[in-house]
């Protein structure tokens, strides 16, 4: 019977990706064709519709739409020109100045905006013109910008580690924080090593060194957009707040924010509001889709028997974790990283936790995973982003893609193997 329900799960679900069904309706409907093999249809409608219904039901995820908000004001709020003037001035004169502005400033960006698309957008928008315009490839560009976007989604304050949060059954968000740090700082700097070197070997320019006056200046005008934050992972760590209450200070703060700035205006908000109401919608269905699968699998104990299939190849803790990272790999091509978190958590979390692995490791490792899914097709949404801004295509910004590629997957193999560099930082604070 189990096999027969995995079959059926696994079929139907990319037969409805392929007709174009979206992805949160196919999830759904693929577990509800899973469930009328053991349920009559009327129980197995009504199960599923109570599962996605109560799949929301968490004040964890009230954090989701208010992170999403604050993203949104820090997008219109003018931080973006602020982050890269700051950036401009640490690491301009390196070889490929610009391409490790861009790079920085989407780290910077992406953890304030919590956002891998809004980075790449607002990066995308103010740098990709002007890289071209010095004489670098729009391509390589579009390539430096697909792949540091996604590092915000590894450095707090990060939606993606809260989904992780719900789908591991309450792992600390404080920690989860905490441990995105060092993961994805270590990622940013392999970039920046690669794209350095790409860049001498093209022969691309430098920018001219800034005095120290002009370094103070940029600091000093960054210091309110990066000072985000330390006032909401400190609140966590110290206990002020909750995620979700930090979240709503979050808004609060940015709010305020873009108004001194005057990049936001009061006739602004009603436009904000709505592409935050918009992707907000689309996240938390595909969450309440995605738990009522989560609930289907655990139903027909199908994570207990791929944990067994697993373990039954291997009992050594490098061979599980390689084979896991390759399928998590493989699921980053075709499916977006929300729902991928909330399907295969409750699968290979009890894997992980049997060889000795903390959770609060494998949170990081999952989403620095999933995130090199987001830069390939077809399903790669920030791909997808960063090359139409570029106004190129995907075949040829490959060609640049792969070497930054090869850094992200280096830097995985670290976070993965040397379990200090997750760690570390939330030992420091008691996790």
């Amino acid at each position: 019977m189990e096999l027969i329900a995995i079959c059926i799960l696994v079929l139907s679900f990319f037969i409805f990706i392929g007709l174009g069904t979206p992805v949160a309706w196919s999830i759904a409907l693929s577990s509800l064709l899973t469930l009328l093999v053991s349920l009559p249809s009327l129980a197995a409608v009504t199960t599923i519709a109570q599962r996605m219904a109560t799949g929301l039901d968490s004040f964890a995820l009230l954090a989701i739409p208010f992170f999403i908000l604050s993203g949104q004001l820090m997008t219109h709020g003018g931080i973006a020109h602020r982050l890269i003037r700051f950036a401009k001035t640490l690491v301009g004169t390196l070889p490929g100045g610009l391409a490790l502005i861009n790079i920085i400033s989407a780290m910077m960006m992406g953890a304030i905006a919590g956002s891998a698309m809004a980075s790449a957008s607002a990066m995308g928008s103010i740098l990709g013109p002007e890289m071209e315009k010095e004489g670098y490839d729009k391509e390589y560009g579009a390539a430096v910008n697909i792949t540091s976007a996604t590092m915000g989604l590894v450095i707090p304050p990060s939606n993606v580690l809260i989904v992780y949060s719900l789908a591991s059954g309450g792992v600390s968000i404080a920690a989860l924080f905490l441990a995105g740090y060092i993961p994805g700082l270590l990622t940013g700097l392999f970039l920046i090593l690669v794209a350095a070197l790409w860049a001498k070997r093209k022969g691309y320019p430098t920018s001219q060194r800034c005095s120290i006056k002009e370094v103070l200046s940029s600091f000093i005008q960054a210091v309110p957009s990066l000072l985000l934050l330390f006032i909401v992972i400190g609140g966590i760590v110290a206990g002020l707040f909750t995620a979700t209450e930090a979240s709503a200070v979050a808004v609060l703060y940015t709010l305020i924010l873009g108004m001194l700035y005057k990049e936001i205006r009061v006739k602004d908000l009603s436009k904000i509001l709505l592409e935050s109401s918009k992707t907000s919608a689309v996240v938390l269905l595909l969450i309440a889709a995605s738990m009522s699968m989560s609930w289907v699998m655990s139903y027909e104990n199908i994570p207990q028997n791929l944990s067994d299939f697993l373990l039954g190849i291997s009992d050594n803790k490098i061979i599980i974790l390689l084979l896991i990272n390759l399928i998590l790999l493989f699921v980053g091509i075709f499916m977006d990283m929300t729902p991928a978190v909330l399907i295969f958590t409750p699968i290979f979390l009890p894997v992980v936790k049997s060889i000795g692995i903390d959770p609060v490791q494998f949170g990081i490792i999952m989403v620095v995973n999933l995130c090199i899914g987001l830069c390939t097709p077809p399903v790669g949404s920030v791909l997808f982003v960063g090359v139409g801004i570029a106004k190129t295509s995907i075949e040829k910004v490959i060609k640049p893609l792969l070497p930054l590629f090869i850094a992200m997957i280096v830097a995985l193999g670290l976070i993965t193997y040397f379990p200090q560099i997750t760690l570390w930082l939330p030992h420091q604070f008691g996790f």
